[in-house]
């Protein structure tokens, strides 16, 4: 599978019909997921972190670009699947590249943030310029903004900060951007400013996708949820034996 196939299923949507792209955490979810006919998957660091015992943000590079590597071989070579690989592990462009595509990975998100605070928006944009340049066409990048998240200096407007932002990392060769936690309410103007498709979050208790694919998302993921999903699930299971 190549990056191309997989940047191909972003674009042209119909509104109300964004791309799906759930998160596996393992080789067992992942066959799961591609049994129920998602045409491509896309791992959470957070849910594959839980399954390999550490806590978010805390799982060595190695250990990530390892269960990756599970994860695409545990799925038929049609479905692209795409790694959360946070900020980048502090490697290099190159090694990052190289590292992403010798897991199997066909895309990633890098995420504009780290320890709680948002980079440098033009930095952000000089690195992943220089994943793109390294990369050529060969990994779809979904550049991540942070502003929902970690939060914008006083007097300064969420959304055209994530705007800016998001302009910036498109000019510097993203293909999608991700204002993870961004407002239902304001994918609307973040979809209609940034010329390039728009990545939301689906949550528990916000609206489904469908509904984020009208109000102008192009592909949705869920980040962890799924993997704490099937926890709660276990859980109630667990719960029950011992009651049994």
């Amino acid at each position: 599978m190549t990056a191309s196939v997989l940047r191909s299923l972003h674009h042209d949507r119909a509104p109300g019909d964004p791309l799906v792209v759930p998160g596996p955490w393992d080789a067992a979810s992942a066959r799961v997921l591609v049994e129920a006919g998602f045409p491509a998957l896309a791992t959470p660091s957070a849910g594959v972190a839980a399954s390999l015992g550490h806590e978010d943000g805390a799982t060595p590079a190695a250990e990530m670009f390892a269960a990756v590597a599970r994860i695409v071989r545990a799925v038929p070579a049609s479905v692209p699947v795409s790694a959360d690989i946070e900020a980048g592990y502090g490697l290099a462009p190159k090694e990052l590249v190289e590292r992403l595509l010798d897991s199997g990975a066909v895309g990633c998100n890098l995420e504009d943030s780290a320890d709680g605070v948002l980079f440098d928006a033009r930095r952000q944009a000089d690195r992943l310029a220089e994943v793109r340049a390294v990369a050529g066409d060969a990994l779809f990048v979904n550049a991540r903004v942070d502003t929902y998240v970690r939060g914008v200096p006083d007097g300064t407007d969420p959304e055209a900060e994530t705007i800016r932002r998001a302009l910036l990392y498109v000019a510097a060769g993203a293909d999608c951007v991700y204002p993870i936690m961004a407002p239902p309410e304001a994918l609307p103007a973040l979809a209609a400013a940034v010329p390039a498709p728009l990545n939301a979050l689906a949550r528990p208790d916000g609206p489904a996708p469908r509904r984020l694919g009208e109000l102008g998302a192009a592909r949705i993921t869920f980040g962890p949820g799924l993997q704490r999903r099937a926890m709660a699930a276990l859980r109630e299971i667990a719960d029950g034996l011992r009651t049994a």
